[in-house]
Order: C-alpha cells, then structure tokens, then sequence
C-alpha cells in the first residue's frame, strides 16, 4: 500500500500519523525458519541485509507478515548512502558493511500474525493494536516498532522539527483496511521540503545528445566561493533546445569556484 502526496497534515478522529522515515521500504514475512525482505518494486532484498534477516529469525514467533522500513543509523542520523552502499554484488563486502553499520528494521503494519491469519481486511485501528501487542511480546533491539499518534499538535511538531533521516510524516485513515498494490488517498505523504534561490553555475548535455539535461546548481558560502549544492533536471523536452543555446551563450569562466 503506497501514499499519496498531499501538502499539508489531514486533520479529524480517523487519522493517525507517523514519521516518514528515510530508508528503503520493505515487506518482511517468515514462515519457520524462511525469511524473506521484499521491496516496494518487489525485488528480493535479504542478500543486502543479512543483520535484519537474522533478526528477525531471532523473534519467537514463526509466522508472520510486517510492512515496515529499513534504515541504518550513523553517529545518531539514518545515512540513506549505506543503504545504497549494501546493494552489492559481493557478499563479503555486505557483510562488512553490516557489521560496521548495522541496520534497523522500523515496523509500522501488521499484515499476518503469527498464528498465519491475514489482517488485510481489518481497519488500521484494529491493526495498530495487535501490531502493538505483536511488537511488545516479540520485538527486540534490531525490530522495533515505528511510533504513532493521532495528536495533530504532535505531528506537526514532528514535521517542523525532524531532521537526521527523517523527511515528513505519513497520514493514515485508521478506518482503512490495507490496500494492497494501491496508492491510496487514506494514507498520504506530508514532506519536509524547503526552498533556496540557487545559481546556476553550469550545465550538462543529456545523455548521448547536445541539449541540456541539467543545471548545476550553486549557493555562495561566507568564503565567498561559488559551492556546487545539486542539480536540476526538470526541464520540458520542447525548451531544451532554446535554453541550450541561452546557455552555451552564457559561459564564462570561471564558473564555480569552491566545491
């Protein structure tokens, strides 16, 4: 079940709200001594996490379904870089990775207890308790239980002030059942976004052509120098060839002049 964009925090008794968490979203069942972590696309992810799949081997519980979300903290932040770092073809260097950073598996929803009945059908309010329960009776250091709150103030709290891996909040109608396969308006994505006037500093062609495909982006430090901060790419086919000429009509050395 996947969000729908909104721009600002739904509001009334039917809605609950949770941190958006900044990892990789995966679907983890077991069924004996049979894990498997499936992402969103539904591509196999246990190769690349071989600390959360011995985890969750670890839970007295033999059976279950959990939607939740990987993340690996560093120094206190969750780094979405040693996510993409464990996508590895060798196994020897995830296992290195896991051992230097191991990752956490943030539970938000329960789709199958461990007695193997689906809750698929059942409202989130229903849900969120027998997750609850689940989590209090067999979490542990490694599977944790994602917080939740139907206090609006809270959640706009969380929004104003999330940092370190965090980058929104998740609405979700507690009257829902779990729409699988779905981009559903009962849940919805709040993101923290927040806007800089940027220089363009330069440019580069698009692939295999010799029209822009993006805008090098700068912001001046206190040094004065021209820091590269990203890029932009979201320009409309039928303007990339006028703008090309604009640009190619435009440089100048030296161009950035920091990072």
């Amino acid at each position: 079940m996947e969000a729908l964009a909104a721009t600002e925090l739904p509001r009334g008794p039917q809605w609950q709200y949770e941190p958006k968490w900044d990892g990789f979203r995966s679907i983890a069942t077991r069924h004996g001594r049979k894990v498997e972590l499936q992402s969103k696309a539904g591509r196999p992810l246990g190769r690349y996490f071989p600390d959360i799949v011995e985890a969750l081997l670890q839970l007295k519980a033999k059976q279950f379904m959990l939607d939740g979300e990987l993340v690996i903290p560093v120094e206190g932040d969750l780094v979405f870089n040693e996510l993409q770092l464990r996508l590895h073809p060798a196994a020897s260097r995830v296992s290195m990775l896991a051992r230097a950073h191991p990752a956490l598996y943030l539970v938000f929803d329960l789709l199958e207890d461990a007695r193997g009945e689906s809750l698929l059908v059942e409202p989130l309010r229903q849900r969120r308790q027998r997750l609850e329960a689940f989590a209090a009776k067999y979490f542990n250091d490694t599977v944790r239980l994602s917080p939740a709150t139907a206090d609006l103030s809270k959640a706009r709290r969380w929004l104003r002030t999330m940092r370190g891996g965090l980058d929104g909040i998740i609405a979700k109608n507690l009257d829902a059942s779990y729409e699988a396969g779905q981009r559903s308006g009962a849940m919805q994505k709040i993101k923290d976004l927040r806007t800089a006037d940027c220089v363009v500093g330069g440019f580069r062609y698009a692939s295999k052509s010799r029209v822009v495909g993006s805008l090098l982006l700068g912001l001046y430090g206190s040094d004065g120098l021209l820091h590269h901060v990203g890029f932009t790419s979201s320009i409309a086919a039928g303007e990339r060839a006028a703008l090309t000429k604009k640009l190619e009509a435009l440089r100048r050395a030296p161009g950035f002049t920091g990072r």
